[in-house]
C-alpha cells in the first residue's frame, strides 16, 4: 500500500476531511459514520444542510450490506458507459445523518483503484462531493480548485494533482420503490 492511501486512510480514520481524484472529477471525502467530519465538508463547501451527498463503495458486496439492490440496478451498473450514481430507497445499513430529507441515498460503485484500496481498509462507504464552493463551476484541474477549499482540508492525495476529469460528473438515476426509473442527471 502506498504511502498516500496510508496517510489517507488515517486522515479518514482521525475525523478527517481528503481531497482526492474520483473516476469522474475532483472529490472532498469523509467517513460516511462521522457526523462531524460530514459537517465540515459542508462547512468546506458553503452548502446547505438541506442537500445530502452521495457515497462512495468500492465493491458490489459493500454495496449489498447497506441498501436492497434491485436488478434492475446491476444493469444499469453494468450497461453505464459513463460512472452512474443510483438513488436508492431500501436502505439496510446506515447512519441517519447521511440519508436525504426523504430517507434515500444516492451511491456510486466506483472504479478508481486508490479510492477502491481507501474504502477497503476504512472498512465503510466515503461520502463524496465535488471540490468547489456551492454553486461555483467545479474544477476542471487542480490549478482551478479554489484555494479557500485546498487550505481547509486535511490531507490531498498526490495522485489528485496531476488528475484531469473525464467527466464533471455523474450519471444520476432514482430507482423509486414502485419500480419508477427517474433519469436526474444523464
Amino acid at each position: 500500500m502506498s504511502d498516500s492511501i496510508q496517510k489517507a486512510v488515517k486522515v479518514l480514520q482521525n475525523g478527517g476531511v481528503i481531497l482526492t481524484h474520483t473516476d469522474t472529477t475532483f472529490g472532498l471525502s469523509c467517513l460516511s459514520s462521522n457526523k462531524e467530519a460530514i459537517d465540515k465538508i459542508f462547512e468546506i463547501k458553503q452548502r446547505p444542510k438541506n442537500k445530502s451527498f452521495i457515497l462512495l463503495v468500492d465493491n458490489p458486496a459493500r454495496l449489498q450490506r447497506i441498501v436492497e439492490v434491485p436488478d434492475l440496478a446491476w444493469d444499469i451498473i453494468d450497461l453505464s458507459e459513463k460512472p452512474t450514481t443510483i438513488i436508492y430507497d431500501k436502505i439496510l445499513e446506515l447512519p441517519k445523518h447521511v440519508l436525504a430529507e426523504d430517507g434515500s441515498i444516492g451511491i456510486r460503485m466506483i472504479n478508481n483503484r486508490v479510492l477502491q484500496t481507501i474504502i477497503g481498509k476504512v472498512k465503510e462507504p466515503l461520502i463524496s462531493t465535488s471540490v468547489n464552493i456551492s454553486g461555483e463551476k467545479a474544477p476542471n484541474s487542480y490549478d482551478e480548485i479554489n484555494p479557500e477549499v485546498l487550505n481547509k482540508v486535511d490531507y490531498i492525495l498526490p495522485e489528485a494533482k496531476n488528475f484531469i476529469p473525464k467527466f464533471e460528473g455523474s450519471a444520476i438515476i432514482k430507482l423509486g420503490i414502485d419500480g419508477l426509473v427517474k433519469v436526474i442527471r444523464a
